[in-house]
């Protein structure tokens, strides 16, 4: 077993920020105030021009929020930080000055694809199906949902929602505007990768932060909004149906 990490890497002015967990890259708090950190220090970082997320291993790019987490919420303050964690990566990756580009390479659940969301452009491969399972236990996509609903629209977000049980596949993601392009392999996805942030490379810097700015408009509530949200989350976690719910997974 691999232990869990988060790491920065600089090459050609590009920032790989990566980020593992051996549960199909879950993201326990812990790995999620990491990742937050992390990709504030790139957007100030004057060497890096452009950042790529990605995700350790070849399967998953990101199961969502840690279950061990989940089960062991016993109070409302538990709750409301536990779903903070994904609040704290999407509002640092709205707030970077920098693009960010998303490199997805396998299925994406729950918090996974808020942050697939949150970036500002997105490839994937075809194995890069999605799912939103919140409601399965109890609880809802409310976080990740402002970020989900900006990619999707509200009409995908809530089919993606309100369908719990299915993934949905890469080829109806990317036509619904989460990903931009879907690729064969894994392969072909990092070679197009990094073809695409070497050429932003040579853009002026300061068109892309202002540009960055106009895309992101509309959105300076989020600090508060998904704060709320994660309120929202940690109360409904607490409910007689949820608890009864994660005992099937003990």
């Amino acid at each position: 077993m691999t232990a869990p990490y988060v790491t920065l890497t600089v090459e050609e002015q590009i920032g790989f920020i990566e980020f593992f967990h051996p549960a199909h890259n879950s993201l326990p708090g812990d790995i999620l105030a990491e990742l937050a950190q992390t990709i504030t220090n790139a957007g100030k970082d004057d060497a890096i021009k452009v950042i790529v997320l990605k995700s350790g291993g070849d399967r998953t790019f990101c199961a969502g929020a840690s279950f061990k987490e989940l089960v062991a919420i016993n109070d409302a303050e538990t709750g409301k930080t536990f779903f903070s964690g994904f609040a704290n990566v999407i509002n640092a990756m709205r707030k970077c000055p920098k693009f960010i580009i998303g490199r997805v390479q396998g299925k994406t659940v729950g918090g996974g694809v808020g942050l697939a969301s949150a970036t500002d452009y997105c490839m994937a491969t075809k194995f890069a199906a999605i799912k939103l399972s919140e409601l399965n236990i109890g609880i809802g996509p409310f976080v990740v949902g402002p970020a989900v609903e900006r990619k999707l629209g509200l009409s995908g977000m809530s089919q993606i929602a309100i369908d719990a049980n299915s993934f949905y596949p890469a080829e109806w993601a990317r036509d619904k505007g989460l990903f931009t392009k879907v690729f064969e392999d894994t392969a072909t996805l990092d070679k197009e990768v990094l073809a695409f942030a070497k050429n932003l490379c040579t853009y002026n810097p300061e068109a892309m932060s202002k540009m960055k700015a106009m895309f992101w408009k509309g959105t300076e509530d989020w600090d508060t909004l998904l704060m709320e949200r994660a309120v929202i989350s940690g109360t409904l976690v607490l409910s007689d149906f949820t608890k009864e719910t994660l005992k099937r997974y003990n």
